[in-house]
């Protein structure tokens, strides 16, 4: 195992910053923090340069997401302040909101974001501390509506991520025939709860699974690429300290859980790899660890930054 501390750079925030994420081709991250503001800065090897300020929400900034490059240079914010903004990139560093949800939609901090898969659509998951689920969609129209999931969680809703759009078992399918993707959601809550919700046209988001395992609020929870093999994997973490691999091994099966490791500490955020076979865990440590699977199934830290 490797232990590193990594190169940092001065982002110009004027208080604690909640999440950094980089864009679909790396060449970009965004910055969000509790001055209730997201930095976008272009990144050039070890150089960073700010592009863009982005002022608009009332409290602390808890998330941020850049869309697929498909729909253009789209970038998601959730905040305290109860609201979700989307960002367009109109020409080079200037952005300006194209969406802001109505005070209607949600009556409590918005704490995370995430977009669906592009085959879906530009459709924008959402998780709050008022217990519910919004899924705001683009239509073709070029307006946006959203669905809830109400009382998705009771006492508060913490994450949420996306199943990936190919079926599970795609890639191995009879003459190449494979079932159509099926919209699915994983959510995290502070009832020490993950739930698995599935999309049906005609019903709406319903409830499909519950997974078992926390003592305490579950605080992330993020849903590995299948890359079509016949498995779905997830991942959650906890106030409790630990992290769950959560597996199905067929479609409609049982979910199957695994303890990655007790911390000793609360887990933060979870972040699979694009293969889906590496995943990168933030705890209270100030640590920053990442763990792959071996092939007798048993997973092993194999680095770890401060």
């Amino acid at each position: 195992m490797s232990v590193s501390t990594q190169a940092a750079f001065e982002s110009g925030h004027t208080d604690q910053i909640h999440d950094c994420q980089y864009d679909y081709y790396g060449r970009r991250v965004a910055t969000c923090s509790s001055d209730r503001t997201i930095k976008v800065f272009d990144v050039a090897g070890e150089q960073q340069t700010l592009l863009a300020n982005l002022t608009g929400h009332d409290g602390p900034v808890w998330m941020c997401a850049w869309a697929h490059p498909k729909f253009g240079t789209l970038l998601a914010s959730c905040s305290f302040d109860h609201k979700v903004i989307i960002w367009k990139e109109s020409e080079q560093g200037v952005f300006s909101a194209i969406y802001t949800s109505p005070a209607t939609l949600h009556d409590a901090s918005v704490n995370a974001i995430s977009w669906a898969p592009h085959e879906f659509g530009l459709s924008l998951a959402c998780a709050s501390s008022d217990g519910c689920v919004s899924v705001i969609t683009h239509r073709a129209d070029g307006t946006w509506d959203a669905q809830k999931i109400q009382g998705a969680h009771s006492i508060g809703c913490t994450s949420v991520s996306w199943a990936p759009a190919p079926p599970p078992g795609s890639l191995v399918a009879a003459g190449g025939a494979s079932a159509a993707p099926v919209k699915r959601l994983v959510t995290g809550g502070c009832d020490n709860l993950a739930k698995i919700w599935r999309f049906d046209p005609s019903a709406g988001w319903k409830e499909e699974h519950q997974l078992r395992a926390h003592g305490d609020w579950v605080r992330d929870v993020c849903w590995s690429v299948n890359m079509g093999l016949p498995m779905n994997t997830i991942a959650s973490c906890g106030q409790d300290n630990k992290v769950f691999i959560w597996t199905q091994n067929e479609p409609g099966g049982e979910w199957n859980k695994t303890l990655l490791n007790d911390f000793g500490a609360p887990v933060w955020r979870l972040s699979w790899s694009v293969m889906g076979n590496v995943l990168a865990v933030s705890d209270a440590n100030n640590m920053v660890t990442v763990w792959k699977e071996s092939v007798d199934g048993r997973w092993n830290q194999i680095s770890a930054t401060e």
